[in-house]
This record gives structure tokens, C-alpha cells and sequence, in this order.
């Protein structure tokens, strides 16, 4: 069967499926008002009725405590469900084929880019009646930007409820970039931290006084997760260090919307020669990539290591440790650091609202009515608030018509944050739920979620203030560039695209990734003197294995994601 058909398929039986289980448990001839009041205040008796969902996330949730949470307990007794979930081990993509694959389709998927294959297979359903009928807080979140939700220009069916990327938000927190312990940088003297070589300079001078630590250990440069697909957190330092923003795999002209393999420009093979440099005179932790994500987390915990170049979601389990041993100075600031002075850090550079990424409703849910009116709830105003403060009373209070964590909350969401979230259940849900991001505020004049600036201020340790004060600056975000700086994407960020498991794009991509991730680490621990004829050959086997052809075919795709976009 042609994909196309499977897409049609999928979309006969999502309206099927609607209609039937509308007149069996649904909310027959409610009309929207009635729809949003039953779904945010879960007053209906079918919709508090216990139901299991399953469940399977690309991402890992490593503090998931089975809807036992404090947070997840009030979601189920406000909705009647439960999720038995399911989260990736490894690579995602593989499991993702192989639910394609057999057949064996959970009632909820939280896909990526593989949702094409997902698609291709019939294995979800379009949603676009289900939100229009039994979703008013979705329909009213998104408003006009429901139309970034369609698959693409050809089928524009809506796959999957975006999770990933807020509707609205102005970012506070700066949680990128390159990374220095505190006590680093405060023995350098405060030095600025803009290029490569400004970074590197603080760590040679630090590790030239300090080659171990108090109990004899090597002290540690940089380190890198390169562990399966954290690869990409590696890879995507060569367009972060050189002005690209981050579109996944490619480089988009911003004038022609021409698609480049990011690692085909000339300047990125600098920055990958700089890390054969760091390699060369021993400040890269040699095990960079070959250790596994909990040795590299360990390292972080013991301290030893001075520098990373790597999100705070990845490391934070780590840096938590060292803030519950007491050891502040350990932990990190963030720095907009590139090849050069020539270049801006990108990491606020507005990609808007994209609809790619999200939650599907597979097409053999038991109950695709009661899983919309789940995943609405948890986009109702309420629901938010709920996810990201937890309970009022037990998680915060509202003093003066503002909410407040409450101190003894807040100072083990401090220190002691996957125990925290694993009992409370705070901030666990995000990824099921289309939201609001940071900066917006509530009906109540309160800010959705606990990234604003007054909190992030009492929530720095002494150490983290110091730093931040010889810095002049208020909040690591004043360092880097800002929003105003850039022009916002027209087509959002290219990674969140999800195409066709046939597409030329897709068919070439693995076998890039598969030559990238072989020959990135082969050059950057080779001896220096091989480096250029390494990399030659890295950019001669793209070329054999058809990298125009897929820059081609992306390209096409970007451009059609931009008429969807304009058109509708």
C-alpha cells in the first residue's frame, strides 16, 4: 500500500472511530461549552470512569512513578486515567519502527520525527475532528496556530497534539550553551567567555594548578555524552559554535531556505578540528565516546569534571548531586562561547511555535474520545497549573493573589530534585500536553511555570551569585544574545518536520547519520596531523552516498512547510 493511502486510511478510521465512540460513551450532541465545562471540571460520570491507557514516549522519564505522584494521583481522580507507560531504552527510532512494524500499537504515542512512520503504517489517527469536538482548551490554546499542526501541504490531517514546543514564550533561563564550574572561572579572575579558546585557556590554566582532586583523582577538561543518541548533542556544536541555529541535521539559508547538511560547511569542520585540538593536549575526556550516559552523569556528581558543552537536562542529574553534597562551587554557568567573535550564540534565536512534535492517539485506542478529553484536561488552565506548581496547600500557596512554592518545597525541588519529582510529580506531565512556556501568565496574573526571574534569582546558590554578580549580570540568559537579535524562522525549527518513512530525505538520513556518527569521533581522536585527510574522506563518502540529492529533497520540504504555514 502507497503511503498516501495509508494516510487516507488512517484518516477513514480516525472519523470512524470518532463517530462510534461518540454515540457509545461520547458526549453526543454536546455543544462546546458544555464539552470544555465537563472536560476541565470532570463532573460527567463516563468521563471519570477508571480507564487504562498505554503508552509509549520516545523520551525517557527516569523519575516516572506510575501516576503514584502526587501530582499524577489528582490527575487521575480529575480524569479516570491511568497510563501504563512505556519509555525508550536506547535508540528511540528503533522502537518506533518496530511498533510500526508488528502492529502492536499502544493507545498513546509520543513520537518525534518518526511519526511518519507511524503515519505510513496507519498506526495513528488524525485528530482533527476528535480536538474540534471534545477539545475546546487545545482548540483555544493554539487559536490560529492550528494550522502548524498538519502533517503537510499534501495531507493536512493532524497526527500528533504538539508537546514540545510552547505556544507562546519568552524564555528566561538560559540552560545551554558551553559550561564552567564556578570555581574555575573565580580562580581565572573572571575572564570573558566568548570563544573556544577563551574556554579553553580557563580550563588549561585551572587543570595545570589542579591536574586531581582532593582524593587523588585526574581532574577532567570537558567531557561529552556521545551515548547513542545523545550523539546529537555532540554533533549539533559544530552549527551552535559557528551562528546556525538549531534545525536539526541541516543548515537553512535564511534568505533561500536552502537545506545544507550542517557538517558539509567549511567552518564547522573547524570547530570539529578544535576538539581534535582539546583531544591533542589532553583537556577531552578520552572516554567522551565511548561512556554510557550514567558514567558520564557519575563524573559530573564527583565533581572532577570543569567544563561541558551540553544541555542542563542531560547533566542536571549530576549537577543535582553536587548541589545536595553541598559542593555549589562544582556546579555550572553557561556561556555563549563560538569559533570566534564573528559568530552569536544562537540558543535564543525564536523559532515560534512549531506543531511538529507531539502525543498521538493511536489508531487502535481503546478509547480515542476519553484519551482527547485526557490530553485536554491537562491543557486546560488547570491542568498546567497543576504540572508545573502542583497541588495548593501541599506544593504552593497564594498569598495576595500570588503563587508561591512553599519553602520546604522549594528547597528540596533545590537540592534534592529526582526524589522531588518522583514523589510530587511536579513538571513530570509536560510532555503530554500542549502548553504555555515561560513568561506567559495565567487568569490570575500568575506566571504559567517557575522559569520567571524573580524565582530563578532566589533559586541561585551563593556561589552561582557570585559568579553572576563579577559578571555584571542579573541572570545567565544577560550574557548571551538576545531574541530581538535574530529573525524568527518562517518555517519554525526544520528538525520538528516529520516526513514520510519513504522520503528521500529519510532513506538518505540514516545512512548520513550512519557515516557521521563514525567518522566525527574517528576525527576528532585521531592525531592531529591526520585530521584533514580524515575529514576528506568524511565529506567524499556524504557525497557517494547521495547527500545533494537529500538536501534537495529537504529543501522541497521546508519550502512546502512555508506555503503550509502562509496559505491556510
Amino acid at each position: 500500500m502507497k503511503s498516501g493511502k495509508k494516510r487516507w486510511a488512517a484518516s477513514v478510521l480516525a472519523l470512524t472511530l470518532t463517530a462510534t465512540l461518540a454515540a457509545c460513551g461520547g458526549n453526543g450532541g454536546s455543544s462546546a461549552a458544555e464539552t470544555e465545562g465537563s472536560a476541565a471540571s470532570g463532573t460527567k460520570s463516563d468521563d471519570l470512569k477508571p480507564i487504562t491507557f498505554t503508552y509509549f514516549s520516545e523520551d525517557s522519564s527516569t523519575n516516572w512513578n506510575n501516576m503514584k505522584d502526587e501530582v499524577g494521583k489528582v490527575i487521575t481522580e480529575k480524569t479516570g486515567v491511568t497510563l501504563d507507560a512505556e519509555f525508550a531504552v536506547g535508540d528511540p527510532v528503533q522502537k518506533i519502527s518496530l511498533i510500526a512494524a508488528t502492529g502492536n500499537y499502544p493507545d498513546l504515542i509520543a513520537a518525534k520525527a518518526d511519526v511518519g512512520k507511524l503515519v505510513d503504517a496507519g498506526a495513528v489517527i488524525d485528530l482533527t475532528d476528535l480536538i474540534d469536538k471534545y477539545a475546546p482548551n487545545i482548540k483555544k490554546m493554539l487559536g490560529d496556530k492550528l494550522v502548524r499542526t498538519k502533517y503537510s501541504l499534501d495531507d493536512q490531517a493532524i497526527y500528533a497534539i504538539p508537546t514540545w514546543s510552547a505556544v507562546e514564550e519568552k524564555k528566561f533561563k538560559a540552560d545551554g550553551g558551553f559550561e564552567l564550574q564556578h570555581r574555575v572561572v573565580k580562580e581565572a579572575g573572571y575572564p570573558e567567555i566568548r570563544t573556544v579558546k577563551d574556554f579553553e585557556k580557563v580550563i588549561q590554566d585551572y587543570i595545570t594548578k589542579h591536574p586531581t582532586d582532593e582524593n587523588g583523582n585526574k581532574n577532567i577538561g570537558l567531557s561529552l555524552n556521545a551515548d547513542d543518541w545523545h550523539m546529537y548533542q555532540v554533533t549539533n556544536l559544530g552549527f551552535q559554535t559557528t551562528g546556525g541555529p538549531d534545525d536539526g541535521e541541516y543548515y537553512i539559508d535564511q534568505e533561500t531556505h536552502q537545506a545544507t547538511y550542517h557538517f558539509r560547511r567549511p567552518e564547522e569542520k573547524e570547530f570539529f578540528r578544535w576538539l581534535n585540538h582539546m583531544n591533542s593536549i589532553g583537556l577531552l575526556d578520552p572516554e567522551s565516546f565511548v561512556q554510557k550516559t550514567d558514567q558520564f552523569k557519575a563524573k559530573v556528581a564527583s565533581g572532577r569534571v570543569l567544563g561541558l558543552a551540553d544541555p542542563e537536562w542531560d547533566y542536571g542529574d549530576g549537577q543535582n548531586a553536587l548541589k545536595a553534597a553541598g559542593k555549589f562551587d562544582q556546579t555550572y554557568g553557561h556561556y555563549p562561547v563560538t569559533m570566534s567573535t564573528e559568530y552569536k550564540d544562537t540558543s535564543f534565536w525564536p523559532a515560534g511555535f512549531d506543531g511538529g512534535y507531539g502525543i498521538s492517539i493511536s489508531s487502535k485506542c481503546k478509547d480515542p474520545v476519553r484519551a482527547i478529553k485526557f490530553l485536554d484536561f491537562l491543557a486546560s488552565e488547570e491542568g498546567q497549573i497543576l504540572n508545573n506548581w502542583g497541588i495548593e496547600g501541599k506544593h504552593y500557596t497564594m498569598e495576595n493573589g500570588k503563587r508561591t512554592l512553599i519553602p520546604e518545597v522549594q528547597e528540596r525541588a533545590n537540592n534534592d530534585g529526582a526524589a522531588f519529582q518522583k514523589e510530587a510529580g511536579l513538571g513530570l506531565y509536560w510532555n503530554l500536553m500542549v502548553h504555555y512556556g515561560d513568561g506567559i501568565k495565567d487568569s490570575t496574573g500568575n506566571y504559567f511555570t517557575r522559569n520567571y526571574p524573580e524565582l530563578l534569582t532566589a533559586n541561585y546558590s551563593e556561589a552561582e551569585k557570585e559568579t553572576l554578580k563579577a559578571y555584571k549580570a542579573e541572570h545567565w540568559k544577560d550574557l548571551f544574545p538576545k531574541e530581538e537579535d535574530f529573525k524568527q524562522r518562517a518555517y519554525g525549527a526544520a528538525y520538528t518536520m516529520s516526513l514520510p518513512n519513504d522520503d528521500p530525505a529519510v532513506i538518505l538520513g540514516a545512512k548520513m547519520k550512519d557515516i557521521t556518527w563514525k567518522r566525527i569521533p574517528e576525527a576528532v581522536m585521531s592525531k592531529p596531523e591526520d585530521f584533514d585527510n580524515i575529514w576528506d574522506a568524511y565529506m567524499a563518502e556524504l557525497e557517494k552516498a547521495g547527500v545533494k540529492e537529500m538536501e534537495e529533497a529537504y529543501t522541497k520540504h521546508i519550502k512546502d512547510r512555508i506555503e503550509l504555514w502562509s496559505t491556510n
